[in-house]
C-alpha cells in the first residue's frame, strides 16, 4: 500500500537567512547581555552614594532569565557576575556565583512565573533579591575573611526591589517587541 505524500505546511514559506536576518538575530540574542553590562556601567559611575550596581544588575538576570533564558544563558551571567565583581571590587567569584544562583533559581520558577500577574513575579523577585544579597553578603564575608557589615547587602536588595517595577516595564516593552520581529515576516 502507497504512503500519502507528505504534507507543505500552510503559509509563506520562510526567507532565506540573509545577512540582515543574522545580525537581526544576533542582535537579539545578544541584547539581554549588552543591555544589563551597560546599565552596570552605567550605575557605577563614581556618585556619593552606595553603588547600585548589585540593584541594577539583579533584575536585569532574573528578567530575561525568566522571559527570555535563551540570551541569557550561563556564560553571559558569568561574565557579567565577573563584571559585577570588577565594578564593585569585590572578591572575584562571589557576584558570580550569586548571579549564577539567581539565573538557576529563575530558570527553575520560570514556568511558573511565566504565567503569574506581574505582582506575583514582583513577590517572587523580592524574596529572591533578599536570598541574593544575603549570600552575596555571606560569600564576601568568607572571601574576605572577616564580618562584613549587613546593612549595605539589605539596602542594596530593598535598592533592587524598588528599581524592579521600572526595570522590568522597560524590558517587558522590549521584550515584546523582540517577540513581535520574530514573528513578522
Amino acid at each position: 500500500m502507497a504512503m500519502p505524500p507528505a504534507r507543505r505546511p500552510q503559509g509563506r514559506p520562510a526567507p532565506a537567512p540573509g545577512l540582515l536576518r543574522r545580525i537581526d538575530g544576533f542582535a537579539r540574542l545578544a541584547f539581554p547581555g549588552f543591555s544589563t553590562a551597560f546599565l552596570m556601567i552605567l550605575a557605577a559611575t563614581p556618585i556619593n552614594l552606595p553603588s547600585p550596581v548589585f540593584a541594577v544588575v539583579l533584575p536585569c538576570v532574573g528578567f530575561w532569565s525568566v522571559f527570555r533564558p535563551g540570551a541569557m544563558m550561563p556564560p553571559v551571567v558569568f561574565l557579567l557576575g565577573l563584571l559585577m565583581d570588577l565594578l564593585t571590587l569585590a572578591p572575584l567569584g562571589s557576584g558570580v556565583l550569586v548571579l549564577l544562583a539567581l539565573h538557576a533559581a529563575a530558570l527553575r520558577f520560570r514556568y511558573f512565573l511565566v504565567r503569574q500577574s506581574f505582582l506575583a513575579v514582583w513577590l517572587c523577585f523580592c524574596v529572591a533579591a533578599f536570598g541574593a544579597a544575603c549570600f552575596y553578603w555571606g560569600l564576601q564575608s568568607l572571601l574576605s575573611i572577616r564580618l562584613s557589615p549587613i546593612a549595605p547587602a539589605l539596602h542594596a536588595a530593598l535598592l533592587a526591589c524598588g528599581l524592579y517595577p521600572a526595570i522590568a516595564l522597560v524590558l517587558s516593552r522590549i521584550h515584546e517587541a523582540m517577540l513581535h520581529a520574530e514573528v513578522a515576516p
